[in-house]
């Protein structure tokens, strides 16, 4: 019987192994890009939809804000370009994707890609 769960226990350890060795810490300079996008959103006068209900800037950082916490404490956003794709694109609890609009026009777009734009003006100084 001990024989039977050596394969479950061997696997079960390769897996935990594999998680701490992908997880890891953001760098400082990753931390001031993260921060810096969730700044531009809260001070962007642009709604946030979550689940199909639309919140304002303030109200959307700060969920984003929490979700970064939990993946930071994980070491699962190291770079910013993992913050857009695990905290900034899509619900982790219904799956249904994030969009942004912001005036004048209000039209939506994806928020994965709304972020993407503005880690590129970060990054150039735009």
């Amino acid at each position: 019987m001990a024989a039977r769960g050596r394969p479950a226990a061997i696997l079960l350890a390769a897996c935990v192994a594999a998680a701490c060795a992908w997880a890891q810490p953001a760098t400082p300079e990753a931390q001031a890009e993260i921060e810096a996008l969730i700044a531009t959103l809260a001070g962007s006068g642009c709604e946030f939809e979550r689940n199909g209900r639309w919140y304002g800037a303030d109200r959307a950082q700060e969920h984003l804000r929490r979700k970064h916490e939990w993946l930071r404490r994980r070491g699962l956003a190291p770079t910013a370009e993992l913050f857009i794709e695990r905290a900034a694109t899509f619900s982790s609890v219904s799956g249904r994707a994030y969009r942004v609009r912001c005036p004048p026009d209000l039209r939506p777009e994806p928020a994965a890609d709304w972020f993407r734009a503005r880690l590129a003006g970060i990054r150039s100084g735009t």
